[in-house]
């Protein structure tokens, strides 16, 4: 901001006023950090080593008045060494230390101001130079500006910071590599490859909702990391798409997700005449329709939440038909018997199902088929090569089970032929 360019110093006054409007800034924080870069456009050019240079500029005026300022502290003895004093250890507290830049003594106080006391500041009034304005200006110019971008950048930051964990709107930028970047309207946001949901596309100029997950301080401003995959923002899609959990009718009590995929959302009432699940559906499935658009086309169960685990496990476990389900409340583990024509659809593609049913309800789910044997334990946590290995199990049990029953009525069959005999 040069000086030098306005007429008066009322236009200058007016600039910085425009400046705070459109940056979002205060008034007084312009003004003292522009008083900042003129101290040390004034320290450079004209100050000496031990002052404390602080100056006060008067906008409306465009004055600058420059000043030594220090605060009055107790007097040192006679024999202190500064140079020790400076070598001493710095975890000792005992140890006096002066500092001549910012601190005077009470009795070298006393000489400038007769009633001078403790903390008192002792203001010394410096000669401003008359070419000391043009100069300061083109000085403190960078200054100035490096200062509002970094005031711009902390109330970024604060701003989103208090955003975290939440979800917002913003519309896709570009692509910059593998990441996404987000434009939030005061600053981009960037989905990194691992918060992205497989297969979606971003396309320049699409609005889309997400998740911000941490945002942190960088180098050049506020860094927000935002995700795609959260489970929170498939929460915000339930909230704004169907008015009865929006006030309280419905609620929410979890949600599993695996984003891009398949999710599962326990729904509760504790209205008798209300049908959770069909109020999340919607007349012909419109709203259903309407939240797994948002999610790009992700396949959403909704699962009436019960407070007989049971029921909320067997539930949990839709669109599979449970015939029992058996707790050990000890170990957290449930064990759930299904029909022959339901295991697979009990456990899904690739564990898929069973996963997302322990995820929601919290319980280590054990499928066993009725009268068969076989069961299958998948967990919340396991990986593709586990579930995989489970599956696998079941089916070589299923084998080698047919194998005994076959070889069982061959022997059967021979006897029979022998008795003949």
């Amino acid at each position: 901001m040069h000086f030098a360019l306005y007429k008066t110093m009322s236009e200058l006054t007016t600039a910085i006023r425009t400046v705070c409007d459109e940056k979002g800034l205060s008034y007084d924080s312009v003004i003292e950090t522009i008083e900042l870069a003129l101290a040390a456009a004034y320290r450079k050019d004209y100050g000496q080593k031990n002052q404390n240079i602080k100056v006060e500029f008067d906008p409306e005026t465009g004055k600058s008045k420059v000043m030594d300022v220090k605060t009055v502290v107790e007097d040192l003895p006679e024999d202190y060494d500064e140079e020790k004093a400076r070598e001493a250890d710095e975890d000792d507290e005992d140890v006096r230390r002066f500092n001549p830049k910012t601190e005077i003594q009470l009795s070298d106080a006393k000489l400038i101001k007769k009633d001078a006391k403790l903390e008192d500041e002792i203001i010394t009034d410096l000669e401003v130079p008359s070419e000391y304005g043009r100069m300061a200006a083109q000085t403190a110019k960078q200054v100035i500006i490096q200062k509002l971008r970094e005031a711009e950048r902390e109330m970024v930051f604060s701003e989103f910071k208090d955003k975290e964990n939440e979800v917002v709107s913003g519309v896709v930028q570009r692509r910059e590599g593998r990441n996404v970047l987000v434009d939030l309207g005061k600053a981009v946001g960037r989905i990194l490859p691992e918060d992205q949901i497989p297969g979606e596309k971003y396309l320049p100029g699409e609005k889309i909702k997400v998740h911000v997950r941490e945002v942190r301080s960088g180098s050049k401003g506020a860094e927000i990391i935002l995700s795609r995959t959260s489970e929170e923002i498939l929460k915000k899609v339930f909230y704004l798409e169907i008015p009865e959990i929006a006030n309280g009718l419905l609620e929410i009590k979890g949600v599993a997700r695996e984003a891009g995929s398949r999710s599962k959302v326990a729904i509760w009432t504790d209205q008798d005449n209300v049908d959770p699940i069909g109020s999340c559906v919607g007349q012909r499935g419109s709203r259903i329709q309407t939240i797994i658009s948002e999610l790009g086309g992700e396949r959403v169960d909704m699962v009436e939440w019960d407070e007989d685990q049971v029921k909320f496990i067997a539930n949990a476990l839709s669109p599979a038909k449970i015939l029992s389900v058996e707790l050990d409340e000890e170990e957290k583990t449930a064990l759930v018997k299904v029909a022959a024509d339901q295991l697979s659809l009990a456990i899904g593609k690739r564990g898929q199902n069973v996963r997302l049913a322990a995820r929601l309800t919290g319980w280590k789910i054990d499928i066993m088929e009725e009268g068969d044997g076989t069961s299958v334990n998948i967990k919340a946590d396991d990986n593709e090569e586990e579930k995989e290995e489970k599956e696998e199990e079941v089916k070589n049990e299923k084998e080698e089970k047919k194998e005994e029953v076959k070889e069982k009525s061959e022997k059967e069959e021979d006897k029979k032929e022998e008795d003949k005999k």
